[in-house]
């Protein structure tokens, strides 16, 4: 009887938990059912405010809300040249020996000349823009850095600002030298001081490269010496220009010529290094055409990039534009098809505008 009574309250008990657990899950049920009702309301109600609010409303409402939708990628979008294809140029006669060119107007956001423009390329010292931008957005200018043996371990032939392991000099010294001169041991030593390392600060590298839409490109140093795996397209290189600009301390630094930095050795005693820009308009080796004025820019070359250069440059009246030219085989023919390029895409425009007026 013991048994059975025991039984009996066993079942009752186990019955009893199965009638909470049922009424548990319909409590669970009729919860879920209450929030479902709440959010189609709100939706509801979202739609409606949407539908009440003008166009310029409902470009706020979206960029806050849509976040990493397409119409994101549209408000990225509205300040930059964009096109989906190569742009051909009249009176400019695509060189096929090029790696990739283009020509931006910044004033009307429109691509004036594409060739090449998304191919995958190796970018040599022009990278140095991106860790320019890196310096300008996370460094100090006036912190005083000291340069590590890592950032003077560089061959007699590659290009560096004549640096040595103890110096100590700012990080606005450290800038110039890198986008003037083109200085490794500078891209090193601002690497290290932003980051801890080199390879932290490449992480750093794509991590912005990619937020500024720059989805073609990879690297791997903060210099651009040739690595297979380190590479860009003109068009992500006129996107990192294009944000360097926006920065005031980069188009000064850009247009300094020449550029006097003290240095204190790591004995303590101070030294002077000067340094000039490496394009040829600031060198005084090319004149651009009249009616153009070449403010600042960068170059890069390596054997597998071959001769390369991005401008900022304007006309007469002031309307800006970034020039690239990627892979000439040498510098004359690089200048050359510069300065065509010029003609052909802003001095051929000026006639005709004059002419509408």
């Amino acid at each position: 009887m013991r048994c059975t009574n025991s039984y009996n309250n066993n079942y009752n008990r186990r019955r009893h938990r199965r009638r909470r657990r049922r009424r548990s899950h319909t409590n669970i049920i009729v919860g879920l059912l209450l929030c479902l009702v709440l959010l189609l309301g709100a939706g509801t109600a979202a739609a409606a405010f949407l539908l009440s609010q003008d166009k310029n409303s409902i470009e706020k409402y979206e960029s806050r809300v849509y976040t990493g939708s397409l119409y994101q990628g549209e408000l990225f979008a509205q300040d930059l040249c964009v096109s989906s294809s190569d742009v051909s140029l009249e009176g400019f006669q695509d060189d096929t020996a090029l790696h990739g060119a283009g020509l931006f107007n910044l004033e009307d956001d429109t691509v004036v000349y594409g060739y090449h423009l998304y191919d995958r390329l190796y970018p040599a010292s022009t990278t140095k823009i991106l860790t320019a931008y890196i310096a300008l957005k996370y460094g100090n200018m006036d912190d005083q850095v000291t340069v590590s043996a890592n950032a003077t371990n560089f061959n007699w032939d590659e290009s560096v600002c004549g640096l040595r392991t103890g110096d100590t000099l700012t990080m606005y010294d450290l800038v110039c030298g890198l986008l003037l001169h083109s200085g490794n041991d500078a891209a090193v030593a601002i690497a290290e001081h932003i980051s801890g390392s080199e390879e932290a600060f490449v992480e750093l590298m794509n991590k912005e490269a990619a937020a500024l839409g720059a989805t073609g490109s990879h690297f791997v140093n903060p210099h651009g010496l040739h690595d297979d795996n380190h590479y860009t397209t003109a068009y992500d290189l006129y996107l990192i220009f294009n944000a360097c600009l926006k920065d005031e301390r980069f188009v000064e630094i850009i247009s300094l010529n020449p550029y006097t930095a003290t240095v204190t050795g790591a004995d303590g005693t101070t030294r002077t290094e000067t340094w000039t820009p490496t394009h040829f308009y600031g060198s005084g080796d090319a004149q651009a055409p009249e009616g153009i004025r070449v403010i600042g820019g960068k170059t890069g070359t390596t054997s597998k990039a071959g001769n390369c250069v991005i401008l900022y440059d304007e006309d007469a009246d002031g309307t800006p534009y970034i020039s690239v030219i990627m892979g000439a085989e040498d510098k004359t023919i690089l200048y050359k098809e510069m300065n065509q390029l010029f003609t052909a895409g802003i001095l051929a425009a000026v006639p005709s505008a004059e002419a509408d007026g």
